[in-house]
């Protein structure tokens, strides 16, 4: 009868230690946020407050330019496709631009964040609008997100 139950619970720590590899508490890696007329290349971090709620902060360089981005994300199962999550949220950008006024901006976003079972990597991309608040710089609809990070659980 032990020896059962010691294969029973090695089985149930088997069973947890897989179900953690398709979730991650937080995640650091490359980002790139394109713009029409810029694209920015830097580092991407986020951070699962919750098994939903994630906050994401990006900083991006470009020639003579620098973008920093906080975002907060609902992030959910897609379609119940292992791995696989939607998301969408909403933050601020700020673009400081070198010997020219700085732009803020805000930026919801739609994507897509894949996480393969056993594989530290995740990938995402997201459609990120900018909706520009400051006086200086123009609203772009066809920006976009993408993002390679190692996964920390």
């Amino acid at each position: 009868m032990r020896k059962l139950l010691l294969v029973f619970a090695i089985g149930m720590l088997g069973h947890l230690a897989v179900k953690a590899q398709t979730n991650y508490r937080a995640a650091l890696g490359l980002g790139v946020d394109l713009y029409d007329e810029a694209t920015f290349f830097g580092a991407t971090g986020k951070y699962f407050f919750s098994d939903n709620h994630v906050g994401q902060g990006d900083l991006g360089f470009e020639d003579n330019a620098t973008i920093a981005t906080f975002l907060y994300s609902y992030h959910k199962e897609f379609f119940r496709a292992k791995g696989l999550r939607w998301y969408a949220g909403v933050g601020p950008s700020i673009i400081f631009i070198k010997n020219s006024d700085n732009i803020f901006a805000l930026r919801p976003h739609l994507g897509l964040d894949f996480k393969v079972d056993g594989v530290p990597f995740v990938i995402n991309f997201d459609w990120r609008p900018s909706v520009v608040l400051s006086e200086f710089g123009d609203n772009q609809v066809a920006a976009f997100g993408f993002g390679l990070q190692f996964a920390i659980n």
